[in-house]
């Protein structure tokens, strides 16, 4: 009842855009979710362009059979969530046919046979197989063919497993040398070595199951039949084959990783990733200050119903995780209301209402810090509760509060990479997507902390200026 509450009074900021999360229309034009790195089946290329197997196949099918799309790159694990719960229509990511998984969708004729492989770093000449991994940790993607089969024999073989969201951070893991081995589809173990990635296989394939175009169980069977169809057409007429064949047999990279080569390759995308971040950040912040005038007010209130209220809600948003909110608010409230919202709503109302919880807080504080006798002072000389409050208390409340204030800016600025689990490419998302492309992950994360650390310091020099303005 509570976030109900506070949503229609986010409402009222944000209503040009949950004005547009209003039911799906029945026509052609469907919502499909899909991962954020599993090249080469989908993946960004230098422009920015979500490209890859699935991709392809799916624009084609799209061509022959009349329908209009439009894809959100989510990573699977809320891809499998968004289906469920209405958010999509669909979602191709190579997901693989299981009995399990029909029980909850329903999936397309197969688009691609699939197997599984062991790889280790090119320089590893210890492990030559499965026996060797005794011991030692290895590293799987959530969901997918690899995590299934390396569970499989994690106990004959006496390792143990790690998961992890995304193909890059399983990769990674195994570069810096926490896990020996990393267990994929051979497909995208195939292109990542012609990228460069530094790895080897050491096993002969292992059968994998099946890819399909999954939608929720008993609904869409109009897309599920649209894909079946173009997928048909598509090998009559050879388009198949040659999207395979763009990806399976590309040769080597020959791209500049160097820091120089990754800038000049990569500058917008980081940049418009900077640029979410900021916008993100911004918004989220100013109706976080409202929040947090009106909850703190309510926190310090004489009235037992008004503080009621106020310590609610700090309770509720500063007692469950940022993650757990913006799952909830993306998809619970949807589901639950029965319409859409998108990334971008569902990222604003989450920030907003965690940051408010600790702005009220931040209000509590200052007003409490304030001698108590400048209230007493100013009530008997007739002026009433409000204006003493207005006139008296608060402006020496602010300069209290103003270094906690830009304190939760930085915080707020920094959590925007969490809302990546929601399919917002913020900047850490940016720095992710680019480094599924090429592997380097060092010369990367490097790029993307420099603009944080840019960002940040900018905004406290300016905090610095604002707050010795205002104490003079």
């Amino acid at each position: 009842v509570l976030i109900a509450l506070l949503m229609t009074l986010l409402g009222s900021v944000l209503g040009p855009a949950l004005a547009s999360a209003q039911p799906a229309p029945p026509a052609q034009n469907y919502s499909i979710a899909t991962d954020t790195t599993f090249a080469p089946f989908e993946f960004q290329d230098e422009t920015g362009k979500l490209v890859g197997i699935d991709m392809d196949l799916l624009a084609a099918i799209a061509v022959d059979q009349g329908f209009d799309y439009t894809v959100e790159q989510v990573g699977f694990d809320t891809a499998l969530q968004g289906v469920t719960s209405g958010q999509f229509n669909g979602m191709i990511a190579g997901m693989s046919i299981t009995d399990e998984r029909k029980a909850t969708f329903d999936f397309s004729d197969p688009y691609f046979d699939s197997g599984v492989q062991m790889a280790i770093l090119d320089s590893n000449d210890e492990i030559k197989g499965y026996e060797d991994l005794r011991g030692k940790s290895v590293a799987v993607k959530n969901g997918t063919e690899g995590a299934t089969f390396a569970t499989s024999i994690a106990d004959q073989y006496g390792f143990t497993i790690r998961s992890f969201d995304d193909s890059a951070t399983m990769f990674e893991e195994v570069r810096t040398g926490n896990s020996a081995a990393a267990f994929e589809d051979y497909p995208v173990l195939a292109y990542g070595i012609t990228q460069g990635n530094g790895f080897k296989t050491v096993t002969e394939k292992e059968a994998g199951a099946s890819y399909g175009f999954a939608v929720a169980k008993g609904t869409n069977a109009q897309l599920l039949d649209q894909f079946n169809t173009g997928l048909e057409n598509l090998r009559a007429n050879g388009q198949y084959d040659e999207i395979l064949d763009t990806y399976l047999n590309a040769d080597a990279s020959t791209a500049d990783t160097s820091i120089p080569g990754l800038i000049a390759s990569s500058w917008q995308l980081l940049l418009k990733g900077l640029w979410l971040t900021i916008v993100l950040t911004v918004i989220s912040i100013a109706i976080a200050l409202v929040l947090g005038g009106i909850f703190g007010l309510f926190r310090v209130s004489t009235n037992i119903v008004l503080r009621g209220i106020g310590t609610t809600y700090v309770d509720i948003f500063r007692g469950t995780p940022l993650l757990v909110q913006a799952f909830f608010i993306y998809f619970g409230v949807p589901a639950a209301l029965n319409f859409q919202m998108s990334a971008f709503t569902a990222g604003i109302i989450t920030l907003s209402l965690n940051a408010g919880a600790y702005m009220a807080e931040i209000v509590r504080g200052g007003i409490l810090a304030v001698d108590k006798g400048q209230m007493e002072a100013s009530r008997s000389l007739g002026i009433s509760y409000l204006k003493s409050m207005r006139k008296v208390v608060m402006p020496q409340a602010i300069r209290t509060m103003i270094p906690s204030y830009i304190n939760q800016f930085v915080i707020t600025l920094k959590d925007t990479s969490l809302l990546s689990v929601i399919g917002l490419a913020e900047l850490t998302q940016t720095g992710r997507l680019i480094i599924a492309r090429n592997f380097e992950s060092f010369n990367m994360w490097l790029i993307v902390g420099v603009l944080y650390f840019i960002i940040i310091m900018a905004l406290t020099k300016l905090s610095n200026r604002l707050e010795k303005r205002i104490n003079k």
